[in-house]
């Protein structure tokens, strides 16, 4: 006995220290990304009087209160090509502005003059998303030269594209979601757009510019000699055109109003979730390192994780006896009452007996998810989805038993759930198991990933050897027959690309996550999205579709 412990302390530390590297690794990186588009492009910036996107975002937000940033990771190791897009050329997320929370979007006019490459539009997008869901006021911090032309057939035509985000302007109005536009810099093309659909729109003297077309394209279209300045200023657009409501003499000036103008925002109905006073977990959050194993085929017990994250430690585990492949229960984070929905990793025996393979979703555990789901619907409460799956149970038991039945009844009753959802994926999340467990597809609030995260269909290992099988047998149709290094080299060059493509950066920059986060701020990140979510009232009833029974 005293061995095993020995063995398992041990393994412990190892597993503390490789997940330590791994969140040192991502605070380099993050850090990286902060820089925009370089010191010599920022000093630029400040050398025309001008702050930078954080530098603004952090003024602008009210003193000792946190910027919880959204997407940072977004466009990272893409368009290498065009020099790189950190951040998606955006920073944004919620923040308390005059004591009301709002959704802040700031052009970094550091990365490549602030142009919209394809994946600032989604990001951008995003944030809209964020902004109509939670019904909550958004600033646009404005200071884009307008689409990346180099890239515009991605990013200008279709429906999820730069378009969209004035369709979304229209939406958000109509909706009474207070929409403000501080213009300082440029805005041009389509972009001269957002400031006018917005509800006020203020400028700076001698930096801001709206126009449809710059000096040289007016140049070029109708021969007119203009500047920037005259054809579309602060001056021109609060004395002539009457295109703006402010104009002030610095960023400052303009922000401190922005700053006043929310100050005055009546109040809104409110979702009415229960809150109660917070409380730390009694078994401390920083065990978490040790007790998450670095091997994703180790088991370990996710109730260990739950205790970590709510409040005094409290868990009031649904069907506890039941469908032990995946755990259900209440508890309150932050003092926000929520329903915790985890995928268990441990070896667990059925309530027939039958030996069941953690991180596997099995027919009673879809089941007894579907029905704890409803319950928090009837009753109400957020949900909260912990990832760490491998997909649902395969083979002929599960089919003849209806396992795509019961896998649909959990994935209906996810996808018409009227109750915020939170998804933190902290291991692996495969197949269909993103699915039913709340992955990006089925509209969650906010969805986080741990540094720990695998996005993919299927594990790396037997995505390959599947891969590699179906070039062989293209090969044999051929004539070629491959030898056993041939094979060994294709199924290394498979696994390569594979595994770079499951990690939690790649999701991240692509937004099939909001951001990559700290388990330590698990707590927080799910607490500030229930206050962002309490903002809006359920309008609607839950309503499931048809299924199998």
């Amino acid at each position: 006995m005293h061995l095993f412990h020995q063995q398992s302390k041990t393994m412990n530390i190892q597993s503390q220290t490789s997940h330590q590297s791994l969140l040192e690794e991502r605070k380099k990186r993050l850090e990286t990304i902060k820089l925009g588009g370089g010191l010599k492009n920022i000093q630029k910036q400040h050398e025309r009087g001008k702050l930078t996107a954080r530098e603004r975002i952090d003024y602008l937000i009210d003193d000792n209160s946190d910027f919880l940033e959204i997407g940072a990771f977004v466009g990272y190791e893409m368009y290498a090509e065009h020099g790189g897009c950190p951040a998606g050329g955006t920073v944004g997320g919620l923040g308390y502005v005059s004591g009301r929370l709002c959704v802040i979007v700031a052009n970094d006019q550091t990365v490549k003059a602030g142009a919209y490459f394809p994946i600032t539009g989604k990001k951008n997008l995003r944030f809209q998303e964020i902004a109509m869901q939670n019904q909550l006021p958004i600033i646009y911090l404005v200071d884009s030269a307008g689409v990346f032309l180099p890239m515009q057939d991605e990013i200008f035509p279709d429906r999820e594209h730069f378009g969209r985000v004035f369709y979304n302007n229209s939406l958000m109005s109509a909706m009474g979601i207070t929409q403000i536009s501080a213009v300082l810099g440029s805005c041009v093309a389509g972009g001269a757009y957002l400031p006018i659909m917005s509800d006020e729109t203020l400028m700076v003297e001698g930096q801001s510019s709206i126009f449809l077309a710059g000096p040289y394209l007016v140049k070029a279209a109708v021969g007119e000699d203009i500047d920037a300045e005259t054809l579309g200023g602060a001056v021109t657009h609060t004395e002539i055109s009457g295109i703006a409501d402010y104009k002030f003499k610095t960023e400052q000036e303009c922000l401190d109003q922005v700053k006043r103008t929310i100050g005055k925002l009546g109040k809104k109905s409110e979702a009415g979730f229960d809150r109660i006073e917070s409380k730390q977990p009694v078994k401390s959050p920083e065990e978490i390192l040790n007790l998450f194993p670095e091997l994703r085929t180790k088991p370990y017990n996710m109730l260990e994780i739950i205790e970590r994250l709510v409040d005094n430690s409290e868990f009031d585990e649904f069907k506890k006896d039941y469908g032990k492949t995946i755990i259900c229960g209440y508890a309150r984070i932050d003092g926000w009452a929520v329903g915790i929905v985890a995928n268990q990793r441990l070896v667990v025996k059925s309530a027939k007996g039958e030996v069941q393979i953690g991180g596997v979703i099995y027919n009673d555990s879809a089941d007894k998810a579907a029905r704890f789901i409803m319950n928090c619907n009837q009753k109400k409460i957020p949900l909260v989805f912990l990832q760490d799956v491998t997909g649902f149970m395969v083979g002929s038991r599960s089919e003849h038993s209806g396992i795509t039945k019961d896998g649909a009844k959990m994935v209906n009753a996810v996808s018409n759930s009227i109750v915020p959802k939170f998804t933190i994926i902290i291991g692996n999340s495969y197949g269909a198991g993103n699915y039913a467990m709340c992955g990006k597809a089925y509209n969650p609030s906010f969805i986080y990933a741990w540094h720990s995260a695998k996005i993919a269909v299927m594990g790396g290992e037997q995505a390959a050897k599947t891969l590699l099988q179906t070039q062989i047998a293209s090969m044999k149709a051929k004539g070629k027959v491959l030898s056993k290094e041939e094979e060994d080299e294709i199924l290394q060059e498979i696994m390569k690309r594979y595994n770079t493509q499951t990690t939690p950066y790649y999701a991240a920059a692509r937004l099939w996550v909001d951001e990559i986060i700290d388990p330590m701020d698990t707590r927080k990140v799910i607490s500030k999205g229930i206050e962002a979510a309490n903002h809006a009232p359920i309008t609607k009833d839950l309503r499931v579709g048809v299924f199998q029974v």
